[in-house]
Formats: C-alpha cells, sequence, structure tokens
C-alpha cells in the first residue's frame, strides 16, 4: 500500500505530534518501533527530517538519525546493526528514484526486506507508482502532517512486531 499525503490546510508539519502522544505498539508488543531516519545523498536540507525524528521519538518509537549525506550502505548498515523495523528516507535533491531504489535493493540482499522502507521530501506525484513497485511503502509529501506519518507507521510495524 502507497500512502501520499499532502493535504493543503492540514496541520502544520511539528505542531501535531506532542500534543497527542500514544503509545508506539500495540499491548502485546514488548518493545518500542526502532526507525532509522536519514538523509540519503548530497541533499543537505535536513529540517524536515528533524522534525519527522523529533514526531516519532515524541510517539514514543526508538528513532536512530543518521545524519547527512548518507549513502545507501550506511544507511542500510544502519538499519541492521539497530534492527531496525523501519527506515525513512527524506529527499529534496530530485534523487529519490536511484536513493530509495538503492537501499530497497541492499535490504533484500541483506535478506531484510521486512524492514519497512518509507520516504518524503520533494517527489512527483508520477514517481509514485514506481516507488510503490520498488518496494517503498509511503511517501509523505509536503503538508503531511507528523500525525498522519506515526499512524501510518504504527500501522505498517504492528504486523512484524507481532511476528516477533
Amino acid at each position: 500500500m502507497m500512502t501520499v499525503s499532502n493535504s493543503p490546510g492540514s496541520d502544520s508539519a511539528g505542531s501535531d505530534s506532542a500534543a497527542t502522544p500514544q503509545p508506539s505498539v500495540p499491548a502485546a508488543a514488548s518493545r518500542p518501533i526502532r526507525v532509522v531516519v536519514a538523509k540519503p545523498g548530497l541533499d543537505g536540507h535536513d529540517r524536515g527530517i528533524k522534525v519527522v525524528a523529533r514526531a516519532l521519538r515524541d510517539a514514543g518509537m526508538e528513532v536512530i538519525y543518521t545524519g547527512l549525506h548518507q549513502s545507501p550502505e550506511q544507511i542500510v548498515a544502519a538499519a541492521l546493526a539497530e534492527d531496525a523495523d523501519a527506515v525513512g528516507l527524506s529527499v529534496l535533491s530530485g534523487a529519490h528514484m536511484t536513493q530509495f531504489r538503492r537501499v530497497v535493493t541492499l535490504l533484500k540482499e541483506a535478506d531484510a526486506d521486512d524492514i519497512i522502507v518509507f520516504g518524503g521530501g520533494i517527489i512527483p506525484a508520477e514517481d509514485i507508482t514506481e516507488l510503490a513497485r520498488i518496494g517503498v511503502r509511503g511517501i509523505f509529501t509536503p503538508g503531511a502532517t507528523t500525525t498522519a506519518i506515526v499512524t501510518w507507521l504504527r500501522e505498517q510495524v504492528a504486523p512484524r512486531l507481532a511476528d516477533g
């Protein structure tokens, strides 16, 4: 399932997460959701990813922010080392097709394609279908609320946590 969230007039990106903290996992789960968030490639704009990382953390998730200028290999290595449930990528430079594809490919090669890959940034609507086809499970474009991202991620990760 591919998610696109860019509703005009929705809450601002950072204002909605702290007001409604909720547990990050179903009651039966024994640990919080673990998410690696990253800025692949040469894109140096990290304000959005930091807002998302904080919202995920405020929602009770364990967040590992790898920082700027990460290679897909570094991102996947972090996801494997941290036993991540999900990897969130942010790209504003237009390199999303290359960067997202490489992360998905490396996860498959590592037999870790159960790790959910999602992303955000400046991503044209015509690229979203192709990203879904290669295995990116959700895309959040400008205007997406942090509440929408948190809720979506909880729903996506719940089956993975229930399995073990």
